[in-house]
């Protein structure tokens, strides 16, 4: 069980690398408006299976629905998941529960691992850090919100693409660096 001065710690670590990584390099250009207007929630799952880590999430999404004002959650889960395989076999499970709760297509869940890669990629391969985060997290988002976003931004479609060439210019040693401060 994380005592609440470890979970702060684990808050502050994420938020800290929201702030310098996502926020900074721009890799979501929707991020810094609700992370300045503190409408970004950020829990820690005391969970250690993934069964107890589905509860937490179904309590997430049910904080959320019912929570008009908190725009996304970030659910950090350092005790579970670990290895990426494992959580990436997890998001289908993830996916299934919108599916029950009905709540498909009112949310979506966003993907970021210390450990990520894409399917046909290498574990080291400059694109994967564009969802490194410093512990196992899903991120929760209001389905409506990022299409009013995603339609109001000109070259959405291109995010990824510029992601990966920022990563690419910025490359692995300074991408480490940033990711582990």
């Amino acid at each position: 069980m994380f005592k609440s001065l470890v979970k702060e710690k684990v808050i502050a670590r994420v938020s800290q690398w929201l702030a310098s990584f996502v926020i900074e390099l721009n890799l979501c250009p929707f991020a810094k408006k609700e992370f300045n207007q503190n409408k970004i929630r950020f829990v820690v799952s005391d969970a250690d299976t993934e069964e107890n880590l589905l509860l937490d999430l179904s309590d997430e999404l049910e904080f959320l629905q019912s929570n008009e004002n908190t725009e996304t959650s970030l659910l950090i889960h350092p005790s579970v998941l670990q290895e990426f395989g494992r959580y990436n076999q997890f998001l289908d499970y993830a996916d299934q529960l919108l599916r029950e709760l009905n709540m498909e297509g009112v949310f979506q869940i966003a993907s970021f691992h210390p450990d990520y890669q894409f399917a046909n990629t290498e574990q080291d391969d400059i694109e994967n850090f564009t969802n490194r985060s410093p512990y196992p997290l899903l991120h929760l988002l209001r389905e409506d919100s990022v299409e009013r976003a995603v339609a109001n931004y000109e070259n959405a479609a291109m995010i990824p693409d510029n992601n990966i060439a920022l990563m690419q210019e910025l490359g692995k040693a300074a991408l480490m660096n940033i990711l582990e401060n």
